[in-house]
């Protein structure tokens, strides 16, 4: 939040900081609800140090980011709780470890890893559908299947005056034997959010906890980062299948545009992999991606919000958790209460109609 946007909201902000006024109880409640920070934390001497609970291997540009918002860390604790309340429910059920979970090792040759991953996941090109919303969701829909609790927001929980920032992080792993989670930035486009989901599926093969920007142009100075972008980027548009294109660099927008609608990717995508078939040179690489980029964020600035909240509740916490959690609510294993706070909403009626359209017991 913006100084000015601040001040705004609590007009006496420059007198509290300058020590001419003093906040009332209630107006200081009011000013870490609106900061999203702990009361607590205005009583001690300096902000601490919030630093993130799984590794992070955020880039911007080639340079590392370790400021998290609070956004990204309440949204990173709300997945945990999520995740440890599943695992216990896995146990108590008996269901069996996910497969494939920690049996990549970094060293491995990027087209065998993508290989694998082809022969569990069924998302060849010809078996995407005909649009990037379509290719989304099978390919979210075949993790779920598998056992990934994949869970799609653009905003934390449901607040939606609280949305993510895809600049910041596009996607999360949280990696585990029973409940392993993906976590993908919804603000960003479904092409992007393709790459995102295929790019954390990786790191849930290699069994690796942690936050990414998934950034196509960079090369992160973290060894499994680049060997994760290159299995995905391997997986969603495989080399061979570059043989013999023909681009014109005089229009290259349309022809990234064909390509990422042929093999439902993104045109970064597109754009990286042609550069890896030697298409580009580095520095041709490096412009084309920058102005591909800035036309996809003007896109994203411009693009409507919203939708049904009983179809977007669902992608946002995942279908197989929602499932797992309603059943247990209606057995009576789980508190209303609990079950309310991890699906995010508070009617007992919201809950019902939820539990209908899922096909729950």
């Amino acid at each position: 939040m913006s100084r000015e946007e601040a001040a705004s909201k609590f007009p006496d902000l420059n007198d509290w900081e300058a020590g001419l006024k003093q906040p009332t109880l209630k107006q200081l409640e009011k000013f870490a609800s609106t900061m999203h920070t702990p009361i607590g934390y205005l009583f001690l001497p300096e902000p601490p140090e919030e630093s993130l609970p799984v590794p992070d291997f955020r880039t911007m540009g080639d340079v590392e980011v370790r400021h998290a918002s609070p956004d990204l860390l309440d949204i990173i604790y709300q997945c945990q709780q999520r995740q440890e309340w599943y695992r216990d429910y896995a146990r108590l059920h008996q269901e069996p470890e996910v497969p494939f979970v920690g049996t990549f090792t970094a060293d491995m040759d990027v087209a065998e890893a993508a290989a694998q991953m082809s022969a569990v996941l069924n998302f060849a090109p010809g078996e995407r559908g005909s649009t990037w919303t379509e290719a989304a969701q099978r390919l979210r829909d075949e993790a779920d299947q598998l056992g990934v609790l994949v869970m799609i927001s653009g905003v934390v929980g449901s607040n939606t005056h609280r949305k993510l920032d895809p600049h910041e992080f596009r996607g999360f792993a949280l990696a585990d034997k029973l409940a392993p989670v993906v976590f993908i930035n919804g603000s960003d486009t479904k092409a992007a959010q393709i790459f995102t989901l295929t790019h954390e599926l990786v790191h849930i093969w290699l069994g690796d906890s942690g936050v990414d920007d998934a950034d196509m142009r960079s090369s992160p100075s973290n060894s499994t980062e680049r060997w994760c972008n290159e299995v995905a980027a391997e997986f969603l548009l495989p080399t061979e299948s570059l043989h013999g294109v023909s681009i014109n660099t005089d229009d290259l927008t349309a022809d990234l545009q064909r390509l990422a609608r042929h093999f439902k990717v993104s045109t970064l995508v597109v754009l990286r992999r042609l550069f890896d078939a030697g298409y580009f040179t580095e520095s041709q690489f490096r412009m084309a991606y920058r102005d591909e980029l800035d036309r996809i964020l003007n896109f994203l600035d411009e693009r409507p919000s919203g939708g049904n909240f009983y179809n977007t509740q669902p992608l946002r916490i995942s279908k197989r958790f929602a499932r797992a959690l309603i059943e247990s609510t209606r057995e009576g294993q789980t508190l209303h209460r609990d079950a309310f706070q991890m699906l995010g909403f508070k009617k007992i009626s919201t809950f019902n109609e939820l539990a209908h359209r899922l096909g729950a017991p």
